[in-house]
């Protein structure tokens, strides 16, 4: 009888151990994975669904932890390569000249499907055309941002002082950072904005819609595509992603999902995302200018939310890299000697948005 209560003892004891090693197991499955993802500028409704995505808790129901890491002293795909962060968004000119350098970094969501790239000019200065900056001061960004500028004047066959072999260009840059402030209008005659944040800074200076010429080079043939996502190759070819037990295509997909998810619901409210937004953006809510900081982020998640809301997110595809201008891209790129060859087919990788959507990209028309 001793035997058999003390067999039992052993049993029980044998099973609650068992129990709790199941127990822990599940726990540890269930812990969130970390993930960092590198913010292409400071904290803005310019990210606005991903921090949605955070708050929501929509990385959470994915089993993700994600941290938002804002723009600091090494650009997104360096800082992204350093090991500082897992994934990052940028445009797509620093992505595929990082690309073209050797950078082992992959496209896997394109989330603005439109450029908010703009050029101000003052409605009295009669500048409403290109071909009308012939002669004048055009205020540019510098880093690679002056890319689309540069695109723009040679579409309309004109010539910038930007190229240093050209002894009298058609157009003369200045180079200034990113304040509309510092430049307009006394010392250019038109200045690089974007529709979301620098065209709202110019109204909060003092000067209104109806007395500016607001220039959107999309309508002008140059839609050099702005915020997307990337990975590195190592990333997304980690069998084991950070010990957690996916694959880093499966966090991948599992991000870029959740932050689909932030992104819609941002759009759909609009009010709700720039309550989300505007403790984390601090001293950058309001930009140059007298705009109130909500007023300044309000406008800007309007306009973000036309870049998001256009091309294959009105079919149904959001975060899908259209091939045809995905193609108007790089050859533009490449006729601007800014690539020498048009990408590798391994620079954008599908399957990780077929993998998020539960679509295939052939669907796409």
């Amino acid at each position: 009888m001793k035997k058999a209560v003390l067999a039992s003892a052993a049993l029980l004891t044998a099973g609650l151990a068992g129990a709790a090693m199941i127990g822990n197991a599940q726990a540890q499955m269930k812990k969130p994975v970390q993930v960092k993802l590198q913010l292409k500028w400071f904290p803005q409704a310019q990210f606005a669904g991903y921090f949605a995505a955070q708050a929501r808790g929509y990385y959470k129901d994915e089993g993700l932890e994600v941290t938002l890491i804002p723009a600091g002293d090494a650009p997104p795909v360096n800082a992204v390569l350093s090991g500082a962060a897992d994934f990052g968004t940028t445009w797509i000119t620093d992505f595929l000249i990082n690309r073209e350098k050797g950078q082992k970094v992959v496209h896997i969501g394109q989330m603005f499907q439109k450029s908010g790239f703009t050029l101000v000019t003052l409605a009295s200065s009669g500048i409403k055309t290109v071909a009308d900056l012939k002669g004048k001061k055009v205020g540019v960004w510098p880093f690679g941002n002056e890319l689309p500028i540069i695109a723009l004047a040679k579409k309309a066959g004109m010539t910038t002082s930007l190229d240093s072999s050209v002894a009298s260009p058609d157009i003369t840059a200045i180079s200034f950072n990113f304040d509309p402030a510092l430049v307009f209008p006394d010392k250019v005659d038109a200045v690089s904005a974007m529709t979301y944040n620098e065209v709202n800074q110019i109204v909060g200076l003092g000067f209104p819609l109806n007395k500016l010429n607001v220039m959107p080079l999309p309508d002008m043939g140059v839609n050099l595509l702005e915020d997307l996502m990337f990975a590195p190759e190592k990333v997304l070819a980690d069998k084991n992603f950070k010990g957690s037990g996916m694959s880093g295509k499966d966090v991948a997909a599992r991000l870029l999902r959740a932050s689909i998810k932030g992104w819609n619901w941002s759009v759909q409210n609009q009010g709700g995302a720039v309550d989300i937004v505007l403790p984390k953006c601090g001293k950058t809510c309001n930009g140059s200018g007298s705009i109130d900081a909500r007023d300044h982020q309000t406008w800007q998640m309007k306009e973000i939310a036309k870049l998001y809301y256009s091309g294959p997110t009105l079919k149904g595809f959001a975060g899908f890299l259209d091939p045809a201008v995905y193609k108007a891209n790089t050859d533009m790129l490449v006729d601007l000697g800014v690539l020498k060859k048009a990408p590798d087919k391994g620079a954008v990788d599908y399957s990780v948005w077929e993998l998020a959507t539960k679509k295939k990209a052939s669907m796409y028309k």
